[in-house]
C-alpha cells in the first residue's frame, strides 16, 4: 500500500494566537518571550523576520535589530488550550496521528486514497482548521515524514505542498542542506567546509563519505537526503508515563531534604525526556505518610522537558499537597501525557546561559550518569508585564 504521510504546522503560533485576542498586532513586527536582557525570543512575526530576528536569539539582540517591535509576554497555557483544540480536530478526521510538539503535526493517511483524494481530503482538512480556530496553518503531503516536513516548510506562510511519489529527490536537490532535519550547526558547519551547500551535492555523494565525516548521523542525513524516511506516524495514544518514587529510611519532616529529593527525581525524569526526544504534558505527585495515607495531585502543563518548569510546578504541587504536617515515608513525580518532541524555548524564563547550562548538564550525564550532577529548585518570577514596548 502506497504510502500518505501529511506534515501540519501552525504559522508563527504564539503571535498568530496573539493577534486572534489583539488585532492590532497584525501586521507588525511581533516577539514573544521574556522582557530581560538575558531573555530569548521564543516565537516572532514575518514581519520582525525580515530584520534578521529568528527563535532561540537573544531578545536583547532582537531589540536593538528592530527597536519598534512589538513585545508580548506571552500566555503557554493559552497556547496549550488553542494547541488541544486543533489536536481534536486532526483526531476526528485523521486515523492515525502523532502530535509533534505545541504546533505540529504528523498524520498517516494511507489507504484513505481509495475513499478520498488525499490532496483534497487534507486541503479540506486545513480549511476547517482555519475555519473553527482562526489560525494560519501550512501542510506538506508526501510519502514520508522527512518530506513531508521539508514541504510544510517550503509551502509557508499558510499554504500547501504536495510531492508526488517519486519526485522526492527531484524536489529536494536545489535546497538547502539547513532544510533537512538533523542538520545543526555543527553538521552544518562540516558540511560547508566540504563544500555542500545545496542537497543535490549530497545526493550525489557516496553514503559512506558522509559516514566517515559524520558517523552514524552522516548516513541518516544522507537517506534524507535523498527522500528516504521509513520512521512511522507515531499516535499519541501510544506513548507511556514515566516516574520516579523514593521511600526514605527513616519518615521524615525535612523541607530541605524533601526538596533535595524531588529536585533530584525531575533532573532525572526531565534528563530521560531529552534524551529520548519526549514532552510532557501532565506532571502528578504522590505524598505517602507514616500512617500509610496515600494522596496525589495531578496539574496538565504546556508540553516540555525542562527540569527547571517542570521542578516548579512539582513545587508548588507539594505546596498545596501536603497539608497534614505528618512524617513523611515516600514520595514520588510521575509524568505522563508523553509525546514526541525536543525542547521548545520557554516564552517566560528561558535565559542562553540556562539554555546552554541544561545542554551541559546533559552531556555530562551522558557519560556519568544521571546522579553525577543536579541542580536545585528554581522559583517562577511572576512579575514581568505581558506587554512591552
Amino acid at each position: 500500500m502506497d504510502r500518505h504521510i501529511v506534515h501540519c504546522d501552525l504559522d508563527t503560533f504564539f503571535v498568530s494566537v496573539e493577534r486572534l485576542l489583539n488585532s492590532d498586532l497584525e501586521g507588525k513586527p511581533v516577539l514573544i518571550g521574556g522582557a530581560g536582557d538575558r531573555a530569548v525570543v521564543a516565537s516572532c512575526s514575518y514581519e520582525a523576520r525580515q530584520f534578521g530576528i529568528h527563535s532561540a536569539m537573544p531578545m536583547k539582540l532582537a531589540r536593538q535589530l528592530c527597536p519598534d517591535a512589538i513585545l508580548v509576554r506571552g500566555d503557554h497555557d493559552l497556547y496549550s488550550t488553542f494547541s488541544n483544540t486543533v489536536t481534536e480536530i486532526i483526531e476526528e478526521c485523521a486515523p492515525v496521528v502523532e502530535k509533534a510538539s505545541i504546533d505540529e503535526h504528523y498524520l498517516d493517511i494511507s489507504g484513505m486514497d481509495r475513499f478520498f483524494g488525499c490532496w483534497k481530503w487534507t486541503q479540506e482538512l486545513r480549511a476547517r482548521i482555519m475555519k473553527e480556530t482562526g489560525l494560519p496553518i501550512s501542510f506538506g503531503l508526501s510519502v514520508n515524514k522527512t518530506v513531508s516536513k521539508i514541504a510544510t516548510g517550503e509551502a509557508k506562510p499558510c499554504g500547501e505542498r504536495q510531492v508526488a511519489d517519486g519526485m522526492e529527490k527531484h524536489f529536494l536537490a536545489p535546497l538547502s542542506i539547513r532544510k533537512i532535519p538533523m542538520v545543526g550547526e555543527k553538521s552544518y558547519t562540516a558540511l560547508r567546509n566540504m563544500g555542500i551547500s545545496k542537497i543535490h551535492t549530497l545526493q550525489q555523494m557516496e553514503v559512506f563519505t558522509l559516514r566517515q565525516v559524520l558517523g552514524e548521523n552522516g548516513v541518516t542525513i544522507w537517506n534524507k537526503a535523498n527522500g528516504m524516511d521509513n520512521s512511522m506516524v507515531v499516535p499519541f495514544r501510544d506513548q507511556k508515563s514515566m516516574s520516579k518514587e523514593n521511600t526514605f529510611e527513616a519518615d521524615t519532616i525535612d523541607m530541605d531534604r524533601l526538596r533535595k529529593t524531588l529536585a533530584g527525581m525531575v533532573d532525572a525524569l526531565a534528563f530521560e525526556l531529552r534524551r529520548d526526544g519526549k514532552l510532557a504534558g501532565c506532571i502528578t505527585l504522590k505524598i505517602r505518610y507514616s500512617n500509610f495515607d496515600t494522596h496525589t495531585q495531578q496539574v496538565k502543563i504546556p508540553y516540555t522537558n525542562s527540569d527547571k518548569h517542570i521542578a516548579e510546578k512539582v513545587l508548588e504541587l507539594f505546596k498545596k499537597l501536603y497539608s497534614r504536617r505528618m512524617l513523611i515515608r515516600l514520595i514520588g513525580v510521575k509524568l505522563s501525557n508523553l509525546i514526541t518532541g525536543s525542547y521548545q524555548i520557554d516564552i517566560f524564563n528561558d535565559t542562553m546561559e540556562e539554555i546552554h547550562l541544561m545542554q551541559a548538564m546533559d552531556q555530562v550525564r551522558k557519560r556519568f550518569g544521571t546522579d553525577y550532577i543536579q541542580k536545585g529548585i528554581c522559583v517562577p518570577d511572576l512579575k514581568n508585564p505581558k506587554y512591552a514596548h
